[in-house]
């Protein structure tokens, strides 16, 4: 059976048309809630949301629908998707709940979910809960009915955690900040954590209205970090997403540096404090600089499908500690249970201040591969799978390549549309590879 309503990252759209409407959300809640109270007498759930101006009617259709089915309600108010995770594990919850689109614009938003642990939940019992929506509601009687409260310290809490996870002897005295927090979740938070380990801050993309939220700033778009960081001589650069997952760093010449550089530096890091990193996850669209880096001084690599849940998988699966994608998405899976752009970059951030080295000279030696990238549109029916031309190209590309480089050939989840990739030390063979076999699927 597929999923009707959840996709990769929980239920996500355009704020008015479905499923994002007051309510289906409050029926989302009423179906969760009856999939919680078959393991447990009385849930309790926690909520937590970005700045997005949907996020009032949302948080409201949420509360109405868990209260329905006789789930307590805890609210949190703005704060990253982390900060729900963690918080749901540390108040020991039987849920979290976010409220948010991420990096995309204002006018959509979303609903995922955490469980008490503050892991994302698996296929299965997301399968339960549109299982459960197929269902009438069964509405508890009045004495059943679940309550709301608010945790007034949720932030003050999250910023404790994000600070524990820095290390106890070093510090971020002297060193000059740009923060970002792309008008999102981590507005009221992102800046304390660094000025609180000893940095000079300087705050942008934390004046949130509602309508804001990753418009010019942010991770999705760090040229207005870079200009920051030169403005103001800044140290280093860090920018989040909407919700504080993603992660982008600049250095203080405003090179920009993405997941795939820094998930190294975490994995450097360790390294050279003789911590055992026996492998490290990416995805399929990692820069394959990082795994020669990385295969040459003994850490295993391997590449799990796009997207933070399933690099989660594998890492459960090897039990490892270290993932991520060139999105900005890093798991460090000794200090939380999901990515985390504050804690990953106060990671970086640790090792430069440990080694006295900046970005660019603990990458030394690691130099990204070009990569070219060509969407290639398909007509209605079009069966590319089987096109033999295609399969004779790739094969000759990938001779040509050797160990030099690589090709991935794969089909977009949201659009008609065929992605090839090709990745070589030479820009020049990455894109005449990638255009012999795109011209392969053009009819």
């Amino acid at each position: 059976m597929g999923r009707r309503y959840f996709g990769t990252d929980g239920i996500r759209g355009t704020v008015g048309q479905a499923p994002i409407t007051p309510d289906f959300v409050l029926r989302l809640a009423h179906a969760v809630g009856h999939v919680l109270k078959e393991t447990e007498a009385r849930p309790t759930v926690l909520i937590g949301k970005d700045t997005r101006i949907s996020g009032y009617m949302l948080e409201s259709a949420l509360e109405s629908g868990f209260n329905s089915a006789g789930v307590d309600v805890v609210l949190l108010g703005p704060l990253p998707t982390p900060g729900v995770a963690y918080l749901t594990r540390a108040q020991r919850a039987s849920l979290g709940v976010v409220i948010s689109a991420s990096h995309n614009p204002f006018a959509d938003n979303g609903i995922k979910f955490f469980n008490a642990k503050g892991s994302k939940l698996p296929d299965a019992w997301e399968l339960a809960v549109e299982a459960e929506l197929e269902k009438p509601p069964v509405w508890v009687d009045s004495a059943s009915l679940g309550k709301t409260r608010r945790l007034e310290d949720a932030a003050g809490r999250y910023i404790e955690f994000c600070k524990s996870t820095f290390a106890n002897d070093l510090t971020l005295k002297g060193m000059k900040l740009v923060v970002d927090a792309a008008h999102g979740a981590a507005y009221h938070i992102a800046p304390k954590v660094f000025h609180e380990l000893g940095a000079e801050v300087i705050a942008i993309g934390c004046t949130p209205d509602g309508l804001n939220i990753n418009k010019g700033v942010g991770a999705t778009h760090p040229e207005a970090l870079v200009k920051a960081v030169q403005e103001h001589k800044a140290d280093f650069g860090i920018a989040l997403d909407g919700d504080a997952d993603r992660l982008q760093l600049v250095d203080a010449d405003g090179r920009l540096y993405n997941g795939d550089e820094l998930l190294y530096l975490m994995a450097d890091d360790r390294l050279g404090r003789d911590e055992h990193v026996p492998g490290v996850v990416g995805t399929l669209m990692t820069n394959m600089a990082v795994e020669v880096a990385l295969k040459s001084r003994g850490v295993q690599f391997v590449r799990a499908k796009v997207g933070d849940r399933y690099v989660l998988e594998e890492l459960e699966k090897h039990k490892w500690i270290l993932g991520g994608e060139g999105s900005g998405h890093l798991l460090a899976l000794d200090k939380h249970t999901t990515g985390d752009g504050l804690v990953s970059a106060l990671q970086v951030l640790q090792a430069c201040v440990r080694s006295g080295k900046t970005m660019a000279e603990l990458l030394t030696g690691v130099t990204l591969f070009p990569q070219t990238l060509i969407n290639v549109r398909l007509t209605p029916g079009q069966d590319w799978k089987s096109n033999t031309r295609m399969a004779e190209e790739t094969k000759a590309a990938e001779a040509a390549l050797g160990d030099s480089g690589r090709v991935l050939i794969r089909a977009s989840g949201t659009e008609p549309l065929v992605r090839v990739m090709v990745e070589a030390r030479d820009a020049t063979m990455a894109q005449s590879c990638a255009q012999r076999i795109a011209d392969t699927l053009k009819a």
